[in-house]
């Protein structure tokens, strides 16, 4: 069969882009460890992977965690300027210690604990199991230390992690997935037991949910992921919004209250869920109060100057406010200039009423409205509000055990912090563990590696008891 130029032309056009197409292939795979130039090679990849893992042992399974540890402490530094740079949101010193916080504190292979019963009948040994693969959506706000976290709690309980990061921060995920292989395969694990796509999109996490080998999901995100993830038909756990509310009575430590709450809502730009978002101070301390946050490091807004600032953080459609996502995370400062305001404080707070935007929206940004209440019972009435029900976090500075055990009864949030910064609630600075998975929707809390298993029963009748 004879061929004109054209379908000569045609053939080898076709060629040449299929060679591209490999060469990308092994460019994505090659660049990265772990990260695919597909969905479908990535999650092909990870479960051959979780097939050879296992077999792999609990202290082998350590020695890979430990060894992610080091990687990620060794490369904190790296990992927050590249989050910095890549998405625009949050602070590098900041993001140090986030990641500073998950070498250190995201529990191992000690969180797996067996259970036992024993009796006339014999012996029943309950374990924790891995699931198998699980699939891992995680956040532009903190795309590595997620990733970190994840890893660690899933690898700890011998699963296999496929993950499609959020697309605005999929060099920084990707970077962390390299990280994790790196440390998996030096201490002798499997290649590819974290995988990762290259550019990942809505169509990628849907082959992700949708496909066979993956038996469970994991999303750290918005209500809508959650949804989505809920709807699957597969074992969930989802991480959603908060609003989280901050009360200072009139028993509280003033000074300390001012310096942990500009300290907390401050924190990476206020990029962290469980960040003071509102403050309600009762009116016989609220004026020293905001003295001594302005002392700690904020700055505050009056007048037409608060209502610059919510044409700039905020978008509003018929009536109905939401944040300005070209904001999100960005310094104190480059919004106060702005303003026309030259200031290097690290948080920007204002006088409000409970109904402001600033109140009811989730401000991902270092902007705290302070309302005045009358007493501890308005204050609780508006915080609850406030908080939307997410039942997330919330926190309160006071001395009357009265007040904490009230305001914690009534906004039934995963997390409660008395007396200190928003982020004791994670085990910075306050006792526990950390992650970056708070899982208030589906009820599992503050996730680690138990979350990720499956209860398996050994029984054996008449036997091994000696009682």
């Amino acid at each position: 069969m004879k061929m004109d130029e054209k379908q000569i032309s045609e053939i080898v056009k076709n060629v040449i882009n299929s060679m591209a197409g490999e060469q990308k292939t092994t460019a994505a795979a090659s660049n990265y460890k772990g990260v695919f130039a597909t969905m479908t090679e990535a999650l092909e990849a990870v479960n051959q992977a979780y097939k050879k893992y296992r077999s792999y042992s609990v202290a082998q399974r350590e020695q890979m965690i430990q060894k992610i540890r080091e990687l990620t402490l060794n490369e904190a530094e790296e990992l927050a300027k590249l989050g910095v740079s890549e998405t625009g949101m949050g602070r590098v010193s900041d993001k140090i210690i986030k990641h500073q916080l998950v070498a250190n504190k995201t529990p191992g292979t000690e969180d797996l604990k067996p259970g036992v019963m024993t009796g006339d009948s014999g012996l029943t040994l309950v374990e924790m199991a891995p699931y198998g693969v699980i699939g891992s959506i995680t956040p532009s706000t903190n795309p590595s230390e997620t990733v970190i976290c994840n890893s660690i709690g899933m690898i700890a309980a011998g699963n296999g992690v496929v993950f499609n990061p959020h697309p605005n921060a999929c060099k920084t995920a990707n970077y962390a997935v390299d990280l994790v292989n790196r440390a998996i395969v030096a201490a002798g694990g499997p290649e590819n037991l974290v995988v990762s796509v290259e550019k990942p999109t809505m169509d990628t996490s849907k082959e992700m949910m949708n496909s066979p080998i993956v038996r469970m999901l994991v999303a750290t995100g918005g209500p809508g992921v959650v949804r989505t993830l809920l709807s699957s038909g597969k074992k969930a756990i989802g991480a959603g919004a908060g609003n989280p509310p901050v009360i200072v009575d009139e028993t509280a430590d003033i000074k300390k209250a001012a310096r942990d709450i500009v300290a907390g809502a401050s924190f990476d730009n206020n990029l962290p869920c469980i960040a003071e978002k509102e403050c309600f101070a009762v009116d016989s301390i609220a004026s020293q109060l905001i003295a001594s946050m302005q002392e700690a490091g904020a700055y505050l807004l009056k007048g037409k100057e608060i209502d610059a600032l919510v044409k700039l953080a905020l978008i509003e459609k018929d009536g109905k406010y939401s944040i300005n996502k070209n904001w999100v995370g960005k310094d104190a400062g480059r919004f106060l200039k702005e303003l026309g305001i030259q200031s290097d404080a690290r948080l920007i707070i204002c006088e409000t009423d409970a109904l402001h935007p600033f109140v009811q929206v989730e401000m991902m940004m270092p902007i705290l409205a302070v309302v005045r209440v009358a007493d501890i019972d308005e204050a609780i009435e508006k915080a609850v509000a406030a908080e939307h029900g997410n039942r997330h976090s919330a926190h309160i500075h006071s001395k009357n055990v009265d007040h904490l055990t009230r305001f914690a009864r009534e906004i039934e949030t995963t997390i409660f912090v008395k007396n200190a910064p928003s982020y004791a609630g994670i085990g910075a600075g306050g006792e526990g563990y950390t992650t970056f998975t708070i899982a208030g929707p589906t009820g599992e809390g503050l996730t680690a590696t138990h979350s990720f298993t499956r209860q398996r029963r050994c029984v054996m009748v008449d036997g091994l008891h000696i009682v």
